[in-house]
């Protein structure tokens, strides 16, 4: 048997070498602009314009790259769209563009310092031993188990361990929160831990409602410390900041003052630049400094007086106020996603620890490909542990307590997930036929739960972006923007887009940013990858997997390792609606038969839920005033456009594929002002530019704003019937496919 010191051992070689691996490739990359050399005395600072709010923490370790210069620095402030950088050297007073890296590498060096406390303490390493080799039997009284609440409550009490397995929607938060505040109610000190603030914010908030309908709240016991605090609804009262406010409103009041009036002197940096501006923002830097110690002090009085403190893995491990402090029950959530490491380090603060997640969702993310880094940092503890083990001779672990019954998706939905994924050991709760009507009733598809748009002989969109290397399908993109415009029009109240890859996802905010802003407010509609929607959920989600021809083969994000977790997530956020858009022809030829995403292709084909283009009429309603659907072989539309052109016509059809005279005779007509680009192996009609790096699929683009896609027809292949083509207006669609090129 492996001793504790050996794993601990290898933890901190493991958490070394992912160290050493974010040093030297970097990982977040921002695009920064408009940079102004703030000050040049001891580190030179600079202030920087950024497209998104950052959130990287102050004093966090960053690298600035411009061209072949680069500088490694320090975060003075992150705040709204700008970012102060003390770099240390000098790039110039002026810096148009550049890129800033940034991972938290630090917060990994601080939990090699934990671990080293807990190699020194003889009780932290036994609890560390107990988490990673739990005992075969259980303590306690079985006969005596009322309710899963009840049971977990009874668990906590006499096993020093239990591991909690709750798939999605079973229930997870409810028993947890009812768990910690039946400890609460016996004067025990609970620490719950999460790898994200939203996790934490939402098992915070369940809790304090519950503590509050019992009419046993009291204000300061129940405390959420750190992060933005913004997930809490009405229950602020139990952050440290609104706390503090009650105790020391002038406190308060200096801290809201001074950041108001940086984020003033921000406003005025981004349209005059002036020295007196940039002294003023060092200076007030400064002043903000000075103030958060004394913030700082308060907060740690706070966490000490709290009976219930909610946090952050990553606050825990690096914030002397929680990992000095000992606790009664530690209640670590959404523990697949973590670090074993920080799992062992949440369990080393506590007398008992449950530990709570879904192994059977998305594993946690490291860079590094060292051995350690892949066995240590790349699976989650209840595998580690050998709690999962079990489960492949059809039994559970007699510390694992699963949580059987979902309540979240429609049984169309979950009928996959519950064989495919999880065994057939989750069933569905009765509320989920009934609860979820209204949606299922909904547009697109009315009255069907579960739906795979077929966009297999469409053409072949799937190329690579240049810069990343991640994946992109813009005919799947627009389709998938026209069933979130159906869905949203439908009456859906949240709408998720999510894909496997950060190109496609990035390239759907920014359409839906541009095109579709006050929907997305009115609606809670979001576009991201699978990993970012873990640990939420939508009433309608739209699954794009973008993998089409002319690829050679279908992505390892959908055929790896964890390819099961990531279609797994995909599928369960899902309240009423599941809309798969995928390439059936694709994946049956490219992915293997015993593959989670063939066999999910597989079981929606068998139980009729597919719709293939040659439906395409029957669900597209509502044509959107920027995205118009029309049959492709109806040309007076585009070629209206075309003579409408005013400064750009740029045409680009795929390798050894001709342009119909029709169409040359009309890019010969074009105004006298407007510049042609042509980009094909071939020259047409005497073009003011020409390139001849091809894309698979051919498009016409106006005025660099309007895109339309599957035209000209003659250019598209691997087609059928009904022959469609889309026109987009989007100025940032049209600037990225450039880019491509």
């Amino acid at each position: 048997m492996t001793t504790t010191k050996t794993y601990i051992n290898e933890w901190q070689q493991a958490l070394e070498q992912e160290i050493q691996h974010l040093k030297k490739f970097g990982g977040s990359r921002y695009i920064v602009t408009n940079g102004r050399l703030l000050s040049n005395e001891g580190p030179y600072s600079y202030y920087f314009d950024t497209a998104i709010s950052l959130r990287i923490p102050v004093g966090s370790t960053v690298k600035l790259e411009w061209g072949r210069m680069a500088s490694v620095g320090k975060v003075l402030s992150s705040e709204g769209k700008g970012v102060i950088v003390a770099l240390e050297q000098s790039l110039g007073d002026l810096i148009p563009d550049a890129y800033l890296l940034h991972d938290p590498w630090e917060l990994l060096e601080q939990l090699i310092q934990r671990l080293d406390e807990i190699k020194k303490n003889k009780q932290k390493r036994l609890r560390v031993k107990r988490l990673m080799n739990p005992p075969m039997e259980t303590k306690h009284p079985v006969e005596k188990i009322k309710s899963n609440v009840h049971e977990l409550v009874l668990r906590s009490k006499y096993n020093p361990v239990t591991f909690v397995w709750g798939p999605p929607g079973t229930g997870k938060t409810y028993t947890l929160a009812r768990t910690a505040a039946n400890k609460y109610f016996q004067q025990k000190k609970v620490l719950i831990l999460s790898h994200s603030n939203q996790a934490v914010d939402v098992l915070m908030t369940e809790l304090t409602d519950f503590i509050k309908r019992k009419n046993r709240f009291r204000e300061g016991d129940v405390l959420r410390y750190g992060g933005n605090n913004g997930g809490l609804g009405g229950y602020a009262e139990i952050t440290s900041g609104l706390l503090i406010e009650k105790q020391d409103p002038l406190l308060a009041r200096d801290r809201e003052r001074l950041v108001e009036e940086r984020r003033n002197l921000k406003q005025d940096l981004a349209h005059s630049f002036s020295k007196r501006n940039s002294d003023q923002l060092l200076e007030l830097e400064k002043q903000i400094a000075r103030l958060l110690e004394r913030v700082r002090k308060k907060e740690v009085q706070l966490v000490r007086e709290s009976f219930i403190v909610g946090t952050t893995l990553a606050k825990a491990a690096s914030d002397s106020a929680i990992f000095e402090q000992e606790y009664d029950i530690v209640i670590l959530d959404e523990a697949s996603m973590a670090y074993v490491p920080q799992a062992a380090f949440a369990a080393s603060l506590g007398k008992r620890v449950i530990i709570c997640g879904d192994f059977k969702q998305l594993p946690p993310i490291a860079s590094s490909r060292e051995a350690l880094v892949t066995k240590w940092l790349k699976e989650d503890v209840f595998h580690q542990s050998g709690v999962a083990a079990l489960l492949n001779e059809g039994k559970l672990h007699p510390q694992l307590f699963l949580l059987k019954e979902q309540r979240r998706m429609h049984p169309d939905i979950s009928a996959f997930t519950n064989r495919y994924i999880y065994h057939s050991l989750v069933g569905d709760h009765e509320s989920v036929y009934k609860n979820r009507n209204v949606i299922v009733s909904q547009a697109p598809f009315k009255n069907h739960a579960a739906v795979l748009v077929d966009t297999s002989f469409t053409g072949q969109h799937c190329v690579n972006d240049k810069a990343t290397n991640s994946r992109f399908n813009l005919w799947q993109l627009l389709l998938s923007f026209q069933l979130i415009h159906e869905a949203c029009l439908g009456g859906a109240k949240s709408i998720g887009y999510v894909t496997p890859y950060r190109a496609q996802a990035n390239l759907m905010e920014l359409l839906l940013e541009e095109i579709y802003a006050e929907e997305c407010s009115s609606a809670d509609i979001i576009a991201a990858t699978v990993h970012r929607f873990q640990g939420s959920e939508r009433d309608v989600m739209i699954f794009d997997t973008v993998d089409s021809s002319p690829q050679a083969r279908a992505g390892m994000l959908l055929t790896g390792r964890d390819s099961e977790r990531l279609i797994n997530v995909a599928i369960t956020r899902t309240k009423g609606k599941f809309i798969h858009v995928s390439d059936r022809q694709f994946i049956e030829k490219q992915v293997f038969r015993e593959k989670t995403l063939r066999q999910l292709v597989g079981h929606q084909v068998r139980n009729n839920q597919e719709v293939t283009t040659a439906e395409i009429g029957s669900w597209i309603v509502n044509q959107h005033l920027k995205l118009k659907w029309i049959h492709a072989l109806k040309l007076d539309v585009v070629f209206q456009d075309l003579q409408s052109a005013k400064s750009s016509i740029v045409i680009s059809m795929p390798e050894e594929t001709e342009l119909p005279e029709a169409w040359q005779e009309q890019l010969r007509n074009r105004g006298e002002r407007v510049r042609l680009t042509v980009i094909s192996d071939k020259k047409w009609c005497n073009p003011d530019a020409w390139r001849d790096e091809c894309l698979p699929f051919p498009f016409v683009m106006l005025d660099e704003k309007v895109l339309w896609l599957g035209l000209p027809l003659e250019g598209a292949r691997g087609v059928r019937p009904p022959y469609v083509a889309a026109r987009v207006n989007s100025r940032r669609v049209c600037e990225y496919l450039m880019k491509q090129i």
